[in-house]
């Protein structure tokens, strides 16, 4: 009796795959990826996950001339590859095969290298190019233990190889020892390569989002794109690298016991490696003509087919080839190919039978394309996180992929319909092994020339201890001619006296009021003091805002607007009437000549009010209370932020003698000795100096390490050449120095493939609370390209990971430098005081200090480094500019009170 393929379909039913098994399949192959990747179960994992060291695919700028060398087999192939970008991007070949005979696939590792490097010179004398030094890659096609992008240790030959002294030993410095032994030419052996991995780089030249390599061939394997993060077996977690999958063996362990049907178990035991590579023995080509011949003979034998009659070559291993299987399953001529094929074996087929057999060759193949689907399709998804849809590209070689009619297409829909949500292209590669050896040493090339580009660029931007210590002794210089009497006027660093000359001793008392003017915004507060038992601050605030027009009106409108705020306040508050001492934190260049008097000397931020430059700001507010006529107020201090904020940590840490603020601008104040406050009269104790630090350097003093991304920041802010120090520091322009080197690096082809986005030209697109984003150490590299895109800048893994090092860089020289001068600050104070040790707090305020997640590590490292005879110890400070103020106050009510007792 014969069979129609319906009858062969029920036969087979435990063959074919429903689509929950396959999802099922998935499953099971995703949980033994992570097991591979896992440093504790890696060693028990089947599917080994090996890492290749290959961090980046092609991004169609590279360029030069390769060699590469293909061995994985009786023969060889050396090739010379040039890949040209001048907009043409293209790739040129030549190559020559090379026999390796019998005797020496047997001899001793030394021979075998000798031979191949004596192929290598016959190859560079034949394209008369031996006296070049040229970059190879090596494919070399045999398990290995991959430990560098150069070495690779074999781990056990394979296909006929038993060569002595190789196993376990690096094939690169093999092979090397071989041509250096020659003497008569040299070469550059940058990278040694599997072959699956040089079919996704071949294919990643021509498809930027080819990030898997897939062969199914005699054998079959994959590899992908991996997140370093998810990498145990290999340091670091930025960035990427290529895993060898070698997905053959998964099933080994026995995950797979419940799909293997008889057939699948009689090829595993009649193999070379029975229960090994089990997943490969039921999808590649070395196995499928056997299991399609196993299946006829057992049909037959069950006298399903040609009548019950079995054939010796029927009944012989190896006899029914997989490419049999291809052309059965041809369209037009399928039948009569069966015909002649089953002819050839001795059979006499009737119609029917070649009908069966077809029928069994296509589920065969249906099965190992679903399988291979249901395992392939696993790893895209992986890679797809957050983004909506994964766009992907997988490169496949391999003859069953190729030669089989429809095994490709009946692949790619298993794919698409494990994975809806994923656009997956399937290209194939040409010459994986040759091209793709040399197009991995092409991008390790370009990586390393780049990486040799960019750090050239940056390193003006690292500074050396020896630097930092000359910009301390500048710092210090210049505080001495802020300090002097006859130094002054061309000091930059001015030095000002702020005539506070107490810190708070823990005894004040008493109902303050505090306003905090300093932008478009401006707030008025009551400020409980208690001293005792229950001491501490308390404190109520409101905000009012500024027109513009009054900003840009006449200087009594401007503070009677401000009075008016009081008026609202205090009735909000009911306190109405009531006399209070208040501080004014007056954030604008001023030049005070005693606690409670300050000359502005020019508006900032926007304001332009008449009549109040060169005027006593603690004056014009008077005069607008006397106008209002409703409630009076002593004006104890007109206070600048930083003041403030020394104070508020100074309340709670009596070691507290500096301030410093690092947000939008930088500034720093400290107590020095009254006697070498110059400018104001009297030796006796010490009185707070505000610094304004941010013009170190308008002088020229630091003009040997500003680089030339500080000169364009500079020369297109708002007041070019002055606060050059506060513009190397502060966050207002760090965003702008990473802007101004990102751009460079795109112009020379470094970042972004060479293109200058609109965006990236546009000023201030790089906030700096950007760079504390990125800088964030648990911020995946997938959000940082997120922000980048947020920004406009279409960017992939590894420029991502070059905007991270420049924000690391710009942001660490600018906490380094910050240090300097503090160093200069605490040195001084511990000089004046004649100390061999000082023990200080500095109270610290700012978004840059706060916020930035290495700004205040590196700050105090280089304190230390720079001051070790001092201990210093940073305090963040909580609204220096209004507790602060009230503080201020505080403490001169108490000294005036102590005064007049």
């Amino acid at each position: 009796m014969s069979l129609c393929p319906l009858q062969v379909d029920k036969y087979l039913y435990h063959m074919r795959l429903s689509d929950e098994t396959l999802l099922e399949v998935s499953q099971r192959f995703e949980k033994e990826m992570e097991k591979g990747l896992g440093a504790d179960t890696n060693p028990t994992a089947s599917v080994k996950m090996l890492p290749t060291f290959v961090r980046s695919t092609p991004d169609g700028t590279e360029d030069g001339d390769f060699l590469a060398l293909d061995l994985g087999g009786t023969n060889f192939r050396v090739l010379r590859v040039k890949v040209s970008d001048n907009g043409l991007r293209k790739v040129e070949m030549e190559n020559q095969i090379y026999a390796i005979p019998e005797e020496l696939m047997r001899g001793s590792g030394v021979q075998l290298f000798d031979h191949i490097a004596e192929c290598l010179a016959n190859f560079l004398d034949k394209l008369q190019i031996k006296d070049k030094k040229l970059p190879l890659g090596f494919t070399f096609s045999f398990p290995c233990h991959q430990t560098k992008l150069d070495e690779s240790i074999l781990v056990t030959w394979t296909k006929g190889f038993k060569c002595s002294s190789v196993e376990g030993r690096d094939v690169v410095s093999l092979l090397r020892k071989s041509i250096k032994k020659r003497g008569d030419f040299d070469i550059d052996i940058v990278a040694v390569v599997n072959d699956t991995v040089g079919t996704m780089m071949t294919c990643g030249y021509d498809d930027h989002n080819c990030e898997v390599g897939l062969i199914v061939g005699t054998g079959t394997n994959a590899c992908y794109m991996e997140e370093m993060r998810h990498i145990d077996l290999v340091e670091g977690d930025e960035g990427r690298m290529c895993i060898n999958m070698e997905w053959g063996a998964f099933g080994d362990d026995g995950v797979l016991n419940d799909i293997r049907t008889e057939f699948d178990r009689e090829i595993d035991m009649g193999s070379l490696n029975p229960g090994k590579q089990l997943f490969e023995k039921m999808i590649s080509g070395m196995y499928m003509g056997e299991l399609v011949r196993l299946i006829l003979v057992k049909m037959a034998k069950d006298g399903l087919l040609f009548g019950g009659r079995l054939t010796p070559d029927l009944l012989t291993t190896g006899h029914f080839e997989t490419r049999f299987v291809s052309a059965i399953e041809k369209e037009k001529e399928g039948l009569q190919k069966a015909h002649e094929i089953l002819s050839k074996l001795g059979l006499e087929p009737s119609h029917e039978d070649c009908m069966a057999t077809l029928r069994i060759c296509q589920i065969v193949s249906t099965l190992a394309a679903a399988a291979l689907g249901a395992v392939d399709g696993d790893r895209d998804r992986d890679g797809a996180g957050d983004r909506d849809k994964l766009r992907s590209t997988v490169g496949v070689d391999g003859s069953v992929y190729k030669k089989h009619p429809h095994f490709a297409r009946r692949l790619h829909k298993t794919v698409r319909k494990l994975l809806p949500d994923c656009e997956i292209r399937f290209i194939r590669s040409e010459d994986g092994s040759g091209k793709g050896a040399a197009m991995v040493t092409a991008v390790a090339y370009r990586l390393a020339a780049q990486h040799q580009a960019r750090q050239k660029i940056l390193e003006p931007l690292r500074l050396s201890h020896e630097q930092l210590l000359e910009v301390k002794e500048r710092m210090r210089i210049e505080m001495e001619k802020g300090l002097g009497k006859e130094t002054h006027a061309e000091a930059t660093v001015k030095m000002l006296p702020t005539y506070v000359c107490s810190t708070p001793d823990g005894t004040e008392k008493g109902d303050f009021l505090a306003l905090d003017l300093g932008g478009t915004n401006f707030r008025v507060l009551l400020v409980r003091v208690r001293n005792g038992m229950r001491r501490g601050v308390e404190m109520h605030n409101k905000i009012y805002s500024i027109p513009v027009d009054i900003m840009q009106g006449t200087g009594e409108e401007l503070f009677d607007h401000i009075v008016h705020c009081i008026s609202d306040f205090l009735e909000y508050m009911g306190m109405k009437g009531v006399s209070l001492p208040l501080g004014f934190t007056f954030s604008f260049p001023c030049q005070q000549n005693n606690l409670d008097e300050g000359i502005l000397l020019k508006w900032t931020k926007g304001f332009k009010a008449t009549g109040c430059e060169g005027e006593d700001v603690v004056g014009l507010l008077k005069e607008a209370i006397h106008r209002r006529e409703e409630f009076d107020l002593d004006v104890v201090a007109v206070v600048n932020d930083t003041v403030g904020t020394m104070m508020t940590c100074g309340y709670e840490d009596p070691y507290c003698e500096v301030g410093l603020i690092v947000g939008t601008g930088s500034n720093a104040c400290y107590m020095e000795e009254m006697r070498n406050v110059e400018l104001v009269e009297g030796d006796e104790g010490r009185m707070c100096v505000n610094m304004e630090w941010g013009a170190f350097g308008d002088s020229g003093c630091l003009d040997d390490i500003r680089t030339e991304f500080d000169m364009a920041v500079d020369e297109l802010s708002l007041n070019p050449g002055k606060q050059r120090y506060e513009k190397m520091i502060s966050g207002m322009y760090l965003g702008e120095i990473v802007r101004n080197i990102l751009m460079d690096f795109t112009k020379k082809g470094l970042l972004f493939r060479g293109r200058i986005s609109e965006r990236l030209k546009t000023r201030g697109i790089f906030e700096t609370k950007f760079l504390s984003q990125i800088e964030s150490d648990c911020l995946a590299l997938l959000q940082v390209r997120s922000i980048l895109q947020h920004l406009g800048l279409e960017s992939t893994c590894d420029d991502s990971i070059i905007v991270k090092e420049v924000c690391t860089v710009v942001a660490r020289r600018a906490a380094q430098l910050c240090g300097a001068g503090m160093a200069a600050v605490v040195d001084k104070i511990r000089e004046n005081r004649g100390l061999d040790f000082l023990k200080v707090t500095v109270g610290v305020d700012g978004t840059l200090y706060k916020l930035h997640p290495h700004f205040s590590t590196v700050l105090q490292e280089t304190v230390k480094e720079l001051s070790p005879k001092c201990e210093v110890t940073f305090l963040q400070s909580e609204d220096g500019s209004g507790k602060g103020a009230a503080l201020i106050t505080a403490v001169a009510c108490r000294i005036r009170e102590a005064g007049q007792r």
